[in-house]
C-alpha cells in the first residue's frame, strides 16, 4: 500500500510541478517582454531617437493633426511596413467643428502612407447609422472618409486636437 501511495503521490507532485515550471516560463517571458519593449524605448531615448507626437507624425504623413483625440498619445509606428496602431485609454466619441462625429476603439490600427490612412479597424463615424471607417484620404484641404460610400468634409475641421467622451459600448 506504501508504495501506491508513494507513486501517486510522486506522479501528483511532478504534475503539480511541471505546471508551476511552465507557469514560471510565461512570467519569465513576459517579463522579458516587457524589459525588452523598455529596453528599446532606453536605447532610443539615449540615441536621441524619441518618438515624434502623434500630431506631428499625422502632418509629416499630410493627415489632419486632430484626427485622433487628445488622450491617445501612445502609439507604435513600423516605418518599414508604415502600420500605425493607435492606443486610446478608452472607446470615445469626438466631435469635431463640421459637427461630424468619429467613434474610436481602444486600439485602431491601419497602415499610413503620404495622405492616406488605410485598412482601418477599431475606427466609425455616423453616417444614418454608425458605420466602419476603412480609409481617410486627404486632398488639400478636403478630407475623404470611406465607410461604405465616401464622405467629404473640410481638412479644417480636423486639424484641431479634441478631447473624446468616454462612450461605454463600440
Amino acid at each position: 500500500m506504501d508504495q501506491v501511495l508513494n507513486k501517486v503521490g510522486s506522479y501528483w507532485f511532478s504534475k503539480r510541478a511541471s505546471k508551476e515550471i511552465d507557469s514560471i516560463g510565461s512570467d519569465i517571458n513576459s517579463i522579458s517582454t516587457s524589459i525588452g519593449e523598455g529596453a528599446k524605448w532606453m536605447v532610443n531615448k539615449i540615441k536621441g531617437k524619441m518618438q515624434k507626437a502623434l500630431p506631428d507624425l499625422l502632418k509629416e504623413y499630410d493627415m489632419p493633426a486632430g484626427l485622433f483625440p487628445r488622450d491617445a498619445t501612445n502609439y507604435e509606428f513600423n516605418e518599414e511596413t508604415k502600420k500605425l496602431t493607435v492606443y486610446i485609454p478608452s472607446a470615445c466619441d469626438v466631435g469635431y467643428k463640421d459637427s461630424s462625429v468619429l467613434r474610436f476603439f481602444t486600439c485602431v490600427t491601419g497602415y499610413l502612407e503620404k495622405g492616406k490612412f488605410s485598412d482601418i479597424e477599431g475606427l466609425k463615424t455616423k453616417v444614418l447609422v454608425w458605420t466602419k471607417v476603412t480609409a481617410i484620404k486627404t486632398e488639400g484641404s478636403k478630407v475623404h472618409f470611406i465607410a461604405g460610400v465616401k464622405k467629404t468634409r473640410s481638412r479644417d475641421a480636423y486639424e484641431v486636437v479634441r478631447d473624446g467622451i468616454t462612450i461605454d459600448k463600440f
